[in-house]
C-alpha cells in the first residue's frame, strides 16, 4: 500500500521498535478529529536487512485534529528513543479537554510538569508517555512558554 504524501511541507514523524500500531491507536483515541490515513505492513514472506517483523508497521500516516503524523516500527534497534527536547505542543479548548488529555497521557508515562498555574499559562502541564513521546498541554490563559 502507498501512502499518499501529507500535503505539510513539514510531517512529525515518529519512529518506534514495535509498538507503532498501539501507539497510533492510543492517540486516535484522545481527539476526536483523529483518522488512520494509510498504513503498510511487513509481510511474512520478508527477510533480510532492513525488514520488520512481520505484521509490524513499515509505515503509517495518521490525522490528530488536522494535523498529521508518520510513524514506523524500526526493524533496526537502536540506543536512542524519544526526548523532551522536541514535544507536541496542545492548545487544549477547556479544563475538562486538558484534565482529559493529561490522565490519559500521563497513565504508565512520566509527568514532566504537574498540570497546573504557571505565570505563562492558567493551566498547563508536560508529559511523556507511556511510549516517550514528550506532550506539552496548555489552557491558554497567559503568555505562552518562553515569552
Amino acid at each position: 500500500m502507498t501512502i499518499t504524501p501529507s500535503p505539510q511541507k513539514i510531517t512529525t514523524f515518529l519512529m518506534f521498535e514495535g509498538r507503532a500500531e498501539e501507539a497510533m491507536t492510543f492517540y486516535l483515541s484522545l481527539f476526536d478529529d483523529a483518522e488512520v490515513l494509510g498504513i503498510s505492513r511487513y509481510g511474512a514472506d520478508e527477510a533480510g536487512p532492513g525488514a520488520g517483523a512481520e505484521g509490524t508497521v513499515r509505515h503509517a500516516a495518521f490525522s490528530l485534529a488536522g494535523q498529521t503524523f508518520m510513524c514506523i516500527d524500526s526493524p533496526a534497534e537502536h540506543e536512542f528513543g524519544f526526548t523532551p527536547a522536541v514535544s507536541l505542543y496542545v492548545q487544549c479548548d477547556s479544563e475538562a479537554e486538558i484534565e482529559r488529555l493529561y490522565g490519559a497521557l500521563a497513565e504508565q508515562g512520566t509527568e514532566l510538569m504537574p498540570l497546573g498555574a504557571y505565570g505563562f499559562s492558567a493551566r498547563f502541564g508536560w508529559v511523556n508517555d507511556r511510549f516517550g513521546v514528550s506532550w506539552q498541554l496548555n489552557l491558554p490563559g497567559g503568555a505562552e512558554p518562553g515569552q
